[in-house]
């Protein structure tokens, strides 16, 4: 019987062990996809105890703590930081069989040698040994980013984000981590609310400089964030997408739709999807232009609790996985752009496990243009980023396609702790391809196994974005 996460964890076999420990270990961490605060990097933000830096904000331990029962006072609620660590505690030991058991006692080992498993009988200990560790002047976010080796990270940042702290992180210098913004306009196409739509370009015009008065107006006034984005380092759009959209619709339909939702006017669905598509090919153009890569996040289904959403807002934990229609609108949007030969770099996330063979036979489509694995399927996301889920991602693109060309890992988090998520998917790799190698069905040779290891873990994701280290 093997010790509960010790230093050979997930791996399962001698060529898994060997290409962990020689290969994939001590690579450094490129995570082109986060929400990390930015303010907090540029700020070198410290935190008093293991609640501000561990359970805010994340919306996968509140989900298991609303399973256990907790009430939301000691989730989201006005609980002092003790007593919602106490409620995380308490539920800890019943999240066997979840990602967040191990996910907890990673980072616990990792960042604060603490390798007793949390309970309520280990909470006092756990609480009071993490917070003299943090508030000891070692644990501010700078140093985290650097005692993780994470080489960069591109956070999520909206159009009219003024990006203040991006570029006082790039003049200061210091930051051995590069931070990038990524350019993430969703609220630019969310032709479904006119309210909401109209505030947001009232916003737009104010940061752009453009008076937005009709489409090309709009475009413009996209255009010129998109240029400023680029010139603070930004080499990544994102997109999330509860289902493709793909219609077509006339020069004149997008102008009259465009003009009724300035005005205040909702519209039906199928002209929001028709100018959703338009404005969303437009923008894979400009990716194109720039040299950019395009994500697209499909198949979340958010904000099911309407009473939570009117007293939480989103991004609280009560989203979930979608089923919509996706192969066919994908295949058309993609098509697309690339008649004209204008489809920019494109990774595409699957919520929906059903979706991965879909994704996986989508993307070699559309390939070529001198680049390896130009289009990509993204890692598993969300719902998925555990073993089963990674397991699931990377044999579909290994059946289907060149799972040496993927970009591997991200973590999709807004935790400085998160980062042993990539040893997770580290391990998980190098257990799967060690298996094969168990099976006969790949070759015992370290040095192309190795280098494929090294390539997924950093390399792939280095060349690339093209970011420059």
């Amino acid at each position: 019987m093997k010790k509960f996460m010790d230093e050979d964890f997930l791996l399962d076999n001698p060529p898994a062990l060997r290409l962990y420990h020689d290969y994939a270990e001590d690579m450094p961490i490129f995570d082109y996809h986060c929400h990390l605060p930015v303010k907090e990097i540029a700020e070198d933000k410290e935190y008093e105890n293991i609640t501000q830096i561990w359970l805010n904000g994340d919306h996968y331990k509140w989900r298991a703590m609303r399973s256990n029962g907790v009430s939301e006072k000691y989730i989201t609620g006005d609980a002092g930081d003790r007593e919602k660590f106490d409620a995380w505690a308490q539920t800890v030991p019943c999240t066997i069989g979840n990602p967040l058991y191990h996910w907890t006692h990673l980072e616990l080992k990792r960042y604060f040698g603490i390798e007793k498993l949390l309970s309520p009988s280990t909470a006092y200990f756990v609480y009071k040994d993490t917070m003299e560790k943090l508030t000891g002047g070692n644990f501010s976010t700078q140093k985290l980013l650097k005692k993780s080796k994470v080489k960069v990270v591109c956070t999520t940042d909206d159009p009219v984000d003024t990006l203040e702290y991006h570029r006082v992180l790039a003049e200061s210098g210091k930051l051995e981590t590069k931070v990038l913004p990524t350019f993430r306009p969703d609220k630019a196409v969310n032709f479904g609310n006119a309210e909401e739509f109209t505030r947001y370009i009232g916003t737009l015009s104010k940061v752009s400089g453009v008076r937005i008065t009709d489409y090309d107006s709009f475009l413009e006034a996209l255009k010129k964030r998109h240029d400023f984005f680029h010139s603070i380092g930004c080499r990544i759009s994102d997109h999330a997408l509860e289902r493709p959209v793909y219609r077509e619709a006339s020069a004149v339909e997008i102008e009259s739709s465009f003009k009724k939702v300035l005005s205040g006017k909702e519209i039906p669905a199928v002209d929001a999807e028709k100018l959703k598509t338009a404005v969303l090919t437009e923008l894979g153009r400009m990716n194109s232009r720039a040299g950019w890569t395009m994500q697209l996040h499909i198949g979340a289904l958010r904000n099911n609790n309407s009473r939570m959403y009117k007293s939480l807002g989103p991004d609280t934990g009560f989203d979930s996985i979608s089923d919509g229609e996706v192969a066919g609108p994908l295949s058309r949007f993609l098509d697309s752009l690339d008649k004209t030969d204008e489809l920019p770099k494109t990774i595409i996330y699957a919520l929906n496990p059903r979706d991965n063979y879909l994704i996986g036979t989508m993307i070699g489509n559309f390939q070529g243009g001198g680049i390896p694995g130009k289009i990509q399927f993204g890692s598993g996301w969300w719902f998925n980023d555990q073993k089963e889920g990674m397991e699931q991602q990377m044999n579909a693109l290994a059946n289907l396609g060149l799972l040496s060309r993927f970009v591997g890992m991200l973590t999709d988090s807004r935790s400085f702790l998160s980062y042993p998520r990539h040893e997770y998917f580290r391990r998980v790799l190098c257990n799967l391809i060690g298996s094969w190698v168990e099976r006969g069905e790949a070759p015992e040779d370290y040095g192309l196994l190795g280098k494929m290891v090294k390539d997924i873990s950093f390399n792939n994701a280095a060349e690339y974005f093209g970011i420059e280290l």
